[in-house]
């Protein structure tokens, strides 16, 4: 190899040292101090661990777990549960959901029984964990001896003992291995499991592999009542302030009926939660061109005496990002989204596709359309991607990826099937205003840039 080198001549340096000598105390110190934490923090930047995220495998449920309309009108006349009002309003959230005819629902709507039990919800996880886990140390070569850490994002069930612990026993993970088990985060708690993952991974003197599971559970979540706030979740999902923290909260009825309460502030809040999020990931990401770029548009807005407009205006993080996998939670989310951010309908294409396809699959979203980019060949050496996701309390998370390689699906690929469909004819955006990776991975393929 070849290299270059330069080094500062002698009279230079005694002329420095001479000056630094000449300086008082009580300046000489804070200055030496502030070169140390500089030399201190380039060597914990420099030598700060990568992490990759070597593969990834989406649940595909087999044929027999597919429902449409017909079969949810089907499963709610036979139920006796709902009233013809009720059954009448779900009818029309599931027509204007965003959601396809070919989605998938949990064990027991199958069973005939009409009933919320234990046991339906640990089949429910159990088909999915075992089944996606197996696949995916499969196909990565990885043994489960070697897997380090075991984190599992489930919002909505966390059973004793819990799902990481299920997994160990199943694959037969060392006693050592450690696990961590995320609830109550929403849609969010898979991008939180990433991070958790990354943090792990890093402060480990081995390093290592680190499993993230990323599931949602609806077996003792379905809701037998007639809040309409509460049917809501019925419909579409499958497998700060006051209305920040009410917009999607678990609650009981007037009956005593358990169920998840999605208010009308959820949209607005979703806006909101978005733009601090964007405020303190923006410096991260984009290039200060486009920094530069949006100050001036703020400013200029402040000037002309609209200080309304200024605080309308984003910056373009298509600059920053070739792609996004942005939570698509439901058809008026992606739409709030993509207006708020001023995305065109290239842009939303996998958050529409994925959300008619298989449905609100919760935290593992971002995922299926990253999967949908594989199976569309889209990334490309060097590309960057952005998952945003959407979370109870309320929050709004990030993972920011740098693919290595080409992307191209691999054979389990939940999209083989079907990408060619997409984009589909789907349903255009709303007009109602709201208030307010591996061959999909068969090595290292996606580098996790964590932000600090």
């Amino acid at each position: 190899m070849a290299a270059t080198t330069t080094t500062m001549p002698s009279s230079m340096a005694a002329s420095l040292v001479t000056s630094l000598r000449s300086l008082p105390a009580h300046a000489l110190v804070p200055l030496v101090a502030s070169a140390l934490l500089f030399v201190v923090a380039v060597v914990l930047r420099r030598r700060r661990r990568p992490v990759y995220l070597l593969n990834y495998s989406c649940h595909l449920p087999d044929v027999d777990r597919k429902v449409n309309l017909e079969v949810c009108e089907y499963f709610g006349q036979r139920c006796r549960h709902y009233s013809d009002d009720t059954a009448d309003f779900m009818r029309l959230i599931y027509r204007k959901s965003g959601l396809g005819q070919e989605t998938y629902a949990p064990p027991f709507i199958f069973s005939g029984e009409f009933q919320k039990t234990q046991a339906f919800a640990v089949q429910e996880a159990e088909e999915g964990l075992f089944a996606t886990v197996a696949h995916l140390l499969a196909k990565s070569d990885v043994r489960p001896r070697d897997v380090g850490f075991v984190v599992v994002a489930c919002s909505m069930f966390s059973p004793a003992p819990s799902l990481a612990s299920m997994i160990v026993r199943r694959f037969g993970m060392p006693p050592g291995t450690r696990t961590y088990s995320l609830a109550g985060m929403g849609c969010s708690a898979g991008t939180v499991g990433i991070d958790m993952a990354a943090r792990a991974l890093r402060v480990s003197r081995r390093g290592g592999y680190a499993l993230v599971v990323v599931t949602e559970n609806m077996s003792l979540n379905w809701y037998f009542g007639e809040n309409k706030h509460m049917l809501v979740t019925n419909c579409i999902f499958r497998g700060g302030d006051d209305a920040a923290y009410n917009a999607a909260v678990q609650m009981e009825d007037e009956e005593g009926n358990v169920g998840v309460a999605l208010t009308k502030d959820l949209v607005r809040v979703a806006g909101a939660g978005l733009r601090q999020h964007i405020a303190t990931l923006a410096p991260h990401v984009l290039p200060v061109s486009e920094l530069l770029r949006y100050m001036w548009r703020v400013a200029r807005a402040y000037v002309a005496g609209n200080p309304k407009a200024a605080a309308a205006i984003v910056p373009d993080f298509q600059r920053a990002f070739e792609h996004m996998c942005i939570h698509s939670g439901g058809k008026a989310v992606i739409d709030a989204v993509a207006k708020l951010m001023a995305f065109g309908p290239q842009v939303v294409e996998p958050a529409r596709a994925t959300l008619h396809r298989f449905g609100n699959t919760s935290s593992s979203l971002v995922f299926y359309e990253l999967a949908y980019f594989e199976a569309k060949r889209r990334v490309r050496a060097g590309d960057r991607l952005w998952m945003l996701a959407f979370g109870t309390g309320f929050k709004a998370c990030s993972n920011v990826w740098r693919a290595l390689r080409d992307s191209a699906p691999d054979a389990d690929n939940p999209w083989n099937a079907c990408a060619h469909r997409y984009p589909a004819a789907l349903p255009p955006p709303s007009t109602r205003r709201s208030s307010g990776g591996a061959p999909a991975m068969d090595s290292t393929h996606l580098k996790n840039d964590k932000l600090p």
